[in-house]
């Protein structure tokens, strides 16, 4: 493996370029190491995998870029396209007057297009800032982050407003010889505490409990609020909050992946346990449907950024981690003046942040 370390105060990331993946991530907080980010059980663990493997999911870790989301039905290329299965350069790496900043370069092209990724730490923010670009190429195409988390006690989720919550036609795993799943397919809901289950009932989606041994999958479509969108989750034994943050106007939507012991086949194996991932993007399944009629370009969502010679498109995303003892998430997020704010009830606390990083109130390309 191949990695690239950058490093800021009480902060540090590292990059597998060998498939773009965010190999680690360590945030210093209260006099402890938080690690954020998930990193699967057999990557570098010397064992024998299936050949057909894509090596985005060899080297499945952290968060990577989805160009296109799952299937590339158009241009081929592996699950979640060249971006999360193949290698970048560095164009450049280091220090700013205020942290660290590192430019990386996907060696394939992308429907033609140049890809760009950029990594940038400031000194005391507990923030991975990111953002891609993609310059020049043909057509269009979807795109998404895909952060995992991972936790061994569970933990509790709270979102930015969403106008509602819906699981796809068909189940991640619906063979019981090979998987198994709790939510109901199809199946949608507007209260994220209500969402139909599998045999009847409701279940909670802002609750992460161990013993639900599941592999589910769902789309949450962001609310007209004005402010940024966000996910936080409060992980329990961690005793941390991980809060991952984005620009609605560029990606519409959050797709939850639940993937706690819910495969039974190698290399998941049963293993892959307290897994969530958090994948904000501008999508549907797949990229033909992405650049067609879909399901949610009939509700008004956008689901690709149109490519094209002499244009650059781009989109940004934040994750951050910080010591949460005893609390649950925050109810309310908002960023200015250089500080993001969360707040809980009657209490509430800031922490240093780029309030200007993620363009909010600007309008993103088509």
């Amino acid at each position: 493996m191949t990695v690239s370390t950058i490093k800021a105060r009480d902060i540090s990331v590292s990059l597998d370029l060998t498939v773009g993946h965010i190999a680690d991530m360590v945030v210093e907080g209260g006099g402890r190491q938080l690690r954020p980010l998930h990193r699967a059980p057999w990557v570098d663990a010397g064992e024998t995998l299936p050949d057909d493997l894509p090596k985005g999911t060899v080297r499945l870790s952290g968060d990577f870029l989805c160009a296109p989301f799952s299937r590339s039905d158009v241009e081929e290329a592996p699950l979640h396209g060249w971006p999360a299965n193949s290698a970048w350069d560095v164009v450049e790496s280091a220090a700013t007057e205020d942290g660290w900043r590192a430019v990386y370069r996907l060696r394939h092209k992308v429907m033609g297009a140049s890809v760009d990724k950029t990594l940038t730490l400031r000194d005391g923010h507990p923030f991975l800032y990111q953002e891609h670009a993609f310059s020049g190429g043909h057509g269009a195409i979807s795109v998404a982050h895909h952060p995992m988390t991972t936790m061994t006690g569970g933990g509790r989720l709270a979102f930015s407003p969403k106008r509602f919550a819906a699981t796809p036609d068909d189940p991640l795993e619906p063979d019981p010889a090979r998987g198994r799943f709790m939510l109901a397919y199809p199946g949608r809901s507007a209260d994220l505490t209500h969402f139909p289950a599998a045999g009847g009932g409701t279940f909670d989606l802002t609750e992460y409990r161990m013993g639900d041994r599941r592999e589910d999958f769902l789309t949450l479509v962001e609310a007209d609020h004005g402010g940024p969108g966000w996910t936080a989750l409060a992980r329990e034994a961690e005793q941390d909050l991980v809060l991952v943050l984005k620009n609605p106007s560029e990606l519409p939507i959050t797709m939850l992946w639940f993937s706690n012991g819910g495969r039974d086949y190698a290399p998941w194996s049963g293993r892959h346990r307290g897994v969530l991932g958090i994948e904000d993007g501008r999508t549907a399944i797949g990229h033909a449907a992405s650049i067609g009629d879909n399901w949610l370009t009939r509700e008004g969502v956008a689901t690709a950024f149109a490519l094209g010679a002499g244009r650059s498109v781009s989109f940004r995303h934040v994750i951050g981690a910080m010591p949460l003892s005893g609390g649950g998430p925050p109810q309310e997020v908002t960023t200015k003046d250089g500080r993001l704010r969360l707040a809980a009830g009657s209490s509430s606390w800031e922490v240093p942040f780029d309030s200007d990083f993620l363009r909010i109130g600007r309008t993103a390309a088509a």
